[in-house]
């Protein structure tokens, strides 16, 4: 918490003067005179409290499928993972222990599915039994995929079905324990999306602070890969030591926490959270250009996770540091506002992590840390 205060001070200033441009129930008009979205928190979705006692655990992965079901990806082991979360006084599973000191709660399974009306309709475990950090809809196939230590398929009932090639050792190896452009995941998953027309899956392998992998939907075999700037993998220069200076030059490499989003125009958008920027690239791995998002960001960063708008127009970029969703003009990079602000209360964000939008065009949000919540916002203009 100390950290993340810290920062406030300079980001603020930025906030102030962009948050003016968007707030709930206000409409905004952006420089070329269109109305900028403007969204109010829906305090009745999802249906709470959830059945079997659960509660949500902090949440990786959200995605809307064709159907507008939103399916959730949370981490169940954050509790058991967390020596905090075990402490006596931490009101984290009571009902589990034996005998049970309390009435709730338990940890829930890995994967959640809810309806447009807040309805939990599906949930199941991963069969890998390891946290997930990446959730995606597959429409032409209705298979559901989640991202771990490698990339897993699923039917929408939890039947494994597929699953890529990674390296056999442990997660995350030291760099150098492998080269640059091994061909198998060798971290871990941050991000992805597909293309289902080409059957392109594209991920982002957090080995040597992030590699863009792209793999074939049907066989699960690689194809292609590209490093920050669109630079071959091979040439990734790990440097343990580099940090974000928004002072300075952009890193030449990426820093960490790639998430990524594929919009139907053909361009692949990758958020290098940690240097609060988002880089631009064709399919093929060219790079286009980059811009940044609240750039005197830092610790954690301000590009997270990133849904784009139904008409493609927009992209929302979820702020872990300055706990709001940015609205990015997708064309020209600039920021146009912000919703949401730092607080547990609904409507407000506590380590806001990923995000997502559904055909109508609202925005779903997760939080991780103590935040632990999925909230909706629906569109207004």
């Amino acid at each position: 918490m100390r950290a993340q205060f810290k920062i406030w001070a300079k980001p603020l200033a930025l906030i102030g003067a962009v948050g003016a441009l968007v707030a709930f129930g206000h409409v905004a008009n952006s420089a070329e005179g269109d109305k900028i979205p403007t969204f109010t928190y829906d305090g009745a979705w999802p249906k709470l409290p959830l059945p079997n006692n659960w509660t949500f655990e902090g949440i990786t992965g959200l995605v809307v499928d064709k159907d507008d079901t939103i399916w959730v990806l949370n981490r169940p082991g954050d509790y058991d993972n967390d020596p905090i979360f075990r402490r006596p006084e931490v009101t984290e599973n009571f009902a589990s222990r034996n005998p049970p000191t309390a009435l709730c709660c338990m940890k829930p399974e890995g994967i959640l599915a809810f309806d447009m009306q807040g309805n939990l309709i599906r949930h199941w475990n991963q069969a890998d039994k390891v946290d997930g950090h990446l959730i995606l809809a597959d429409n032409k196939t209705g298979t559901i995929w989640i991202g771990s230590d490698t990339m897993r398929k699923y039917s929408k009932d939890g039947k494994l079905l597929g699953v890529i090639e990674r390296v056999p050792d442990a997660t995350n190896p030291k760099p150098g324990t492998y080269p640059a452009d091994t061909q198998k995941i060798v971290g871990r998953i941050e991000g992805g999306e597909f293309d289902e027309d080409a059957r392109e899956l594209f991920l982002t392998d957090s080995y040597l602070r992030g590699r863009v992998m792209v793999f074939d939907m049907d066989t699960l075999k690689f194809k292609r890969g590209w490093a920050a700037y669109g630079k071959p993998l091979k040439d990734i220069n790990f440097d343990p030591m580099a940090k974000y200076d928004p002072k300075g030059p952009p890193a030449k490499d990426f820093l960490g926490h790639i998430t990524l989003t594929v919009s139907k125009d053909g361009f692949v958008y990758a958020a290098d959270r940690i240097a609060d920027r988002i880089q631009v690239y064709t399919k093929a791995g060219k790079f286009v250009k980059e811009f940044t998002v609240a750039p005197e960001t830092l610790d954690r960063g301000s590009t997270g996770g990133m849904a784009l708008s139904p008409d493609q127009k927009y992209i929302y970029v979820s702020d872990i540091m300055n706990n709001v969703v940015w609205i990015v003009d997708r064309q020209s990079g600039k920021t146009l506002g912000h919703f949401g602000f730092f607080g547990h209360s609904g409507g407000g964000f506590h380590w806001i992590h990923m995000v997502a939008t559904d055909s109508h065009g609202n925005v779903y949000t997760g939080e991780v840390d103590t935040g632990k919540r999925v909230q909706r916002f629906l569109v207004k203009n």
